[in-house]
């Protein structure tokens, strides 16, 4: 039977409920950054193929090239370590949605099958034209993602250290560490999920410095990339391929 509730409104249709199910949806993808306990199996932790280096730039993460070099004009990079993993994590999470984002700017504005072909005009303008409901399903698939990503990488800010009080039970914890609160694992390493269905990954050091120094490169173009094809369309909501041939 066709999912009605997939097909797109109407171009003038406003949902009563569209403040609703934007808040639903904002709930769903909030979930992910809580620290309940997951219904799947909590992932193993990986070894970190990166060894921190005090004396090197970023303390010797990837990502500095020839050119322009060791460049870091904000000095982001001389926070303590563990600050700076995290900004590394964020960097290459964002630096893969804006590959993503970029190249469907240039896919989907002239080739959109789904949703009867009825999705059309800059991307920018493509949401709206969704029906409510698939804002829920996306939003959850997002929060399930980002859990994931969570438990692997992420110190559980629950797992305080006992504080020295006659009253607490020894072992004990504390309760909300603020210093686990966002720390990256000592064990894991920036952006490696364990997700490589096609064996891409190399085995050899120096090849996987090579590589996620690629990625973080292409990821800083696209992030730069995305965001114009953002403004642009905000500013003659014409797709990208009408702007660029005209």
């Amino acid at each position: 039977r066709h999912l009605s509730f997939l097909s797109p409104p109407p171009r003038n249709h406003q949902p009563e409920n569209w403040v609703f199910v934007m808040f639903t949806s904002l709930l769903v993808s909030a979930l992910a950054f809580t620290s309940q306990p997951s219904l799947l199996q909590r992932p193993a932790a990986r070894r970190s193929s990166i060894q921190a280096d005090d004396t090197k730039f970023a303390y010797g993460l990837n990502g500095v090239t020839s050119f322009p070099g060791p460049f870091d004009p904000a000095g982001f990079s001389k926070a303590p370590e563990k600050v700076v993993r995290y900004y590394r994590e964020s960097e290459l999470m964002h630096g893969r949605v804006g590959m993503l984002a970029s190249l469907g700017f240039l896919v989907q504005e002239p080739f959109h099958p789904l949703f009867g072909g009825s999705i059309e005009g800059p991307a920018i303008d493509h949401i709206p034209q969704l029906n409510p409901v698939f804002w829920v399903i996306l939003s959850l698939g997002i929060g399930v993602a980002e859990s994931y990503r969570i438990q692997i990488g992420y110190e559980d800010p629950r797992e305080a250290t006992s504080i020295d009080d006659p009253d607490t039970p020894e072992n004990e914890s504390s309760g909300w560490s603020t210093e686990k609160s966002f720390s990256l694992k000592d064990s894991y390493t920036p952006g490696d999920l364990g997700f490589d269905p096609l064996g891409l990954k190399p085995k050899n050091k120096e090849e996987f410095d090579a590589m996620q120094t690629k990625e973080l490169n292409n990821g800083r173009l696209a992030m730069i990339a995305a965001a114009g094809f953002l403004a642009q369309e905000t500013v003659n909501h014409k797709t990208i391929l009408e702007t660029l041939t005209q």
